[in-house]
This record gives C-alpha cells, sequence and structure tokens, in this order.
C-alpha cells in the first residue's frame, strides 16, 4: 500500500482542498493506486487465487464469483492469508502474521460481573468466581451406558499361562476363580464369505489361576499409562472393540462424519447405542496407537519419486497452527504444527533425493529438485487477468493463455508421448515467449505482477535447466 493508515487519518476534505493541482493529482495517483488493490484483493476467490475455500463467508460461497473475498497465498503473502482466513474472531491472531504460525490468541477470564450490555449469562455456561471441580457435580441427574444388547456368545475367559512365582506351564485343569470381568461390543465381518458386519457382545472374565506351588497368578485387563507428549491412555478397561473402533475412525477420518452422526450411524444401522464422549475417546485412543506408524510414513515420504507438498491454516481452541499434506503415488500424510523450515526437515530430511512439487513458500527453496505447483501459478495467473489494474490485466491473460496451450500438450502427452524434437520445438519456443513477458514486467510497479513474474522466471528457470521436465499437479 502506498498510504499508511497514519497517512490516511490527515487526509479530509480541507486538506484536499489546500493543495495545488499537481499536488492533488499525486496525491489521487496513489489513492488510485491503493484503491485497485484493495479491491484486487476482496475480489480474490478460491478459483483465482490460493485462499482456502473455507475462508469464504458463508454467504458468498457458490454464489457470486467476481466478489468473494480473500487473499492470495503466495510466497509474498502468506501472511495476509494467515490475517484474513483466520484472524477475523481474534485481535490476537490478526497482530501476529509473523513467524512459524504457532502464535496463541490468550483469551481474557471472565470476571462473573455483568452489565446492561454484556450478553446474558445461562445456567451452566457462565463463568463464577470458585472454580468448579471437573466431572458430575453435586445434584447433577447421572448418565449410565445404554447398551442393553443380549450376549451373542459364551463368555471368554483369560487365564494365566504361567506361574508368576515359579514360572511353570499351568495347565487348563488348574483351579480358576473369577475375579473382575468387562463387557466388550464389537463388529466382525460375517462368516463363509458373506457379505456384511456382524455385531458382537461377548462378556470376558479375568481373575485367579492357583499354582501347585501354592502361587496364586491373577489377570486383569491390560492397561498402558500415559507418556510424555501424550495425554490419551491405552487399555482394555473398555466397552468398545478394536475393529468397531476402527470403524468409528473411518466413519470420522474418511467419511468425514461428526461424532452425532457416528453416534446416529452406529444406532440407525448396528442398533448400538454410544455415547458422544465414548466416540471421542475411541477417536483419540486409536490416534494413540497408531503413532509407531508415523516414522513407517516418514521414511516412505522420503524415498517418493515425486511428493506433492501444501499446507494450510489449521486453528485448534487458541493455537494457531498448520495442516501440511505430503503426497507421494503411495502414500500420503497429514501433519498439524508449526509452518517452519524446522518442521520441514523433521519430514524430509537434511535431503530430499526426489523431486518435491510445492508453492512458493520460501522454506521450500532450500531443496534443489524443486517443481512449482501449476495450479498455483494458474489460479494467481487469472486474478491478474480480473484484476483492475490494466498492465495486471494484460500480463495476466497473457500468462493464462500460455498456460492453457502447455496444459493441452501435457495432457496430449500423457496419452500418446510425441518426439522429443518436435516437443522442445514447439513448446520451447512458447516457453521463451513466456520467458520474455515476465522479464519485461519483473520490475512493473504492480505488487502481484511483478511477484508472478518473477516466480515463473525462477520456474522457467528449472523447467529449462531439467529438459523442460513440465509436470501439472492438478
Amino acid at each position: 500500500m502506498t498510504l499508511s493508515d497514519h497517512d490516511l487519518r490527515q487526509l479530509d476534505e480541507s486538506y484536499m482542498g489546500s493543495l495545488a493541482h499537481d499536488q492533488l493529482m499525486a496525491l489521487s495517483l496513489k489513492l488510485l493506486a491503493d484503491l485497485k488493490v484493495v479491491r484486487d484483493r476482496l475480489n480474490r476467490t478460491p478459483q483465482n487465487s490460493s485462499v482456502p475455500s473455507g475462508s469464504q463467508p458463508p454467504w458468498a460461497s457458490g454464489t457470486r464469483k467476481d466478489t468473494d473475498s480473500g487473499v492470495d497465498a503466495d510466497e509474498t503473502d502468506e501472511d495476509d492469508l494467515l490475517k484474513d482466513a483466520l484472524s477475523k474472531n481474534s485481535k490476537e491472531h490478526s497482530e501476529n502474521t509473523e513467524g512459524d504460525g504457532d502464535s496463541i490468541g490468550a483469551g481474557k477470564p471472565s470476571s462473573g460481573k455483568s452489565d446492561q450490555n454484556s450478553p446474558v449469562v445461562q445456567k451452566g455456561q457462565g463463568s463464577c468466581d470458585k472454580k468448579r471441580k471437573p466431572g458430575k457435580q453435586p445434584g447433577a441427574p447421572g448418565h449410565g451406558r445404554k447398551v442393553e444388547l443380549p450376549l451373542t456368545g459364551s463368555d471368554e475367559i483369560h487365564r494365566a499361562s504361567h506361574c508368576s512365582g515359579c514360572s511353570i506351564e499351568l495347565g487348563d485343569g488348574a483351579p480358576f476363580t473369577a475375579y473382575t470381568g468387562l463387557y466388550v461390543v464389537d463388529v466382525e465381518f460375517r462368516p463363509d464369505g458373506q457379505p456384511g458386519l456382524k455385531l458382537t457382545h461377548i462378556k470376558h472374565v479375568y481373575g485367579d489361576v492357583e499354582c501347585v506351588c501354592g502361587h496364586t497368578t491373577r489377570t486383569i485387563p491390560g492397561r498402558c499409562e500415559s507418556e510424555p507428549g501424550w495425554s490419551v491412555e491405552l487399555t482394555e478397561w473398555h466397552l468398545v472393540g478394536p475393529m468397531l473402533i476402527s470403524l468409528i475412525v473411518c466413519l470420522s477420518k474418511r467419511m468425514r462424519s461428526s461424532r452425532p452422526k457416528i453416534q446416529e450411524f452406529l444406532h440407525d444401522w448396528l442398533g448400538l447405542w454410544l455415547g458422544i464422549g465414548m466416540i471421542n475417546q475411541c477417536i483419540h485412543e486409536a490416534g494413540r496407537a497408531v503413532e509407531p506408524l508415523e516414522d513407517q510414513m516418514i521414511e516412505e515420504i522420503r524415498r517418493a519419486g515425486l511428493l506433492n507438498v501444501d499446507e494450510t491454516p489449521w486453528k485448534e481452541k487458541a493455537l494457531l497452527l498448520w495442516f501440511s499434506v505430503f503426497g507421494s503415488l503411495t502414500i500420503t500424510l497429514f501433519v498439524v504444527g508449526a509452518r517452519s523450515a524446522e518442521a520441514l526437515e523433521r519430514i524430509l530430511g537434511n535431503e530430499f533425493p526426489g523431486w518435491l512439487m510445492s508453492d512458493g513458500l520460501k522454506i521450500y527453496r532450500r531443496y534443489l529438485k524443486r517443481l512449482r505447483c501449476w495450479a498455483h501459478l494458474d489460479r494467481k495467473a487469472k486474478g491478474l487477468s480480473e484484476s483492475l489494474d490494466g498492465e495486471a490485466r494484460r500480463f495476466g491473460g497473457q500468462v493464462l493463455a500460455i498456460f492453457e496451450i502447455l496444459r493441452k500438450a501435457v495432457y496430449q502427452a500423457r496419452e500418446a508421448p510425441p518426439e522429443t524434437s518436435n516437443l522442445r520445438r514447439v513448446h520451447g519456443d512458447l516457453l521463451g515467449i513466456l520467458m520474455l513477458a515476465c522479464q519485461e514486467h519483473a520490475d512493473s510497479s504492480h505488487e502481484k505482477t511483478r511477484a508472478l513474474a518473477r516466480e515463473a522466471l525462477s520456474t522457467i528457470g528449472r523447467l529449462s535447466g531439467q529438459s523442460c521436465r513440465i509436470r501439472s499437479c492438478q
């Protein structure tokens, strides 16, 4: 922006009237340039920029494509994206748009006082001077399990196999005394290859086995205590079995269903009623159970020949993070955390041997075999073609036209690869025209035009150095 907020506060009708013609004309040109920049930013959508679709207001989604608000997420204004997309409800977030995106907007605690301008505090939702203890409150109605399914099989007895005293093997004839037990609801595939799932309800019994040495060995459900970095425990003291937990995770993560919808699905289709808290516990415990797989997935990611990487803002309560996606032909890894070079190095290591397809974020520049995502460039060119600035509009339209020819060539090459000499002759000249246009606008006074021209020059330079190896991540 040419004029700052401090400058605009001093501009009024009397000041404008005091200026000479030349001074007024110079100020008007500054105001016109700033007005076009602001209107271009207001006109950005997920179709003509890298702004996430979730940042649009609900009433603008799917209506007018030319008036949706948003900002572009290129290498020069990632912080503007964070500001517009996530900081509308928190002043603290809008003031912390630099760095890795892990700033915390701390809310002020309620004082328990109210006035005529404050909202009415509902019972059970307001704050009080005395801190409330967690869990069920005195006098509150209790809630018990609603699982009243009949047992579908005989009790499963868990006997000790060896004496914990003398270590000899305990046979089936050793006396067993039941000590405790629990009921487990699970699903299993129907026998004999029949389609569908079957709900099971089994009683598991644990107890004492007496050895000939006189020692008694007791069995109890297993428990994995919490570890550093985890607030989730794994335990066999659980109503839900492992297969049913897998189904709940599939409904949540793969089918994108909310906890209440999962509850509704299990009740309507399996006749099973689980509380929202139990469903949430299943998802959290499953996340901890598969944690060792993360290292294996990272190793698979590092062996990829072509890896697509992208990130978007991610908000968890008051914590501002980033949701990153690492995708190859065989695996997709999702990572929630800070957006920093250290976080990227933890996934890809110091050197990534394959090709890295990414946007223009600076942390990716450390890897030499890097390709620029065509979809990002395409959206930026489309945004320029719709700009109110004449130079930006002409340059964006020219880039879009060249991209369209190159895209058709890529699709044709996938079906029937052409001769290498013909490909270099036709499309090499086209890349040369694009490079000349970018060089012409590399020092443009229009910020977005200058940014796209330099970004495209960097991309073309890499493509030319690698025999015009063109890829598209669309």
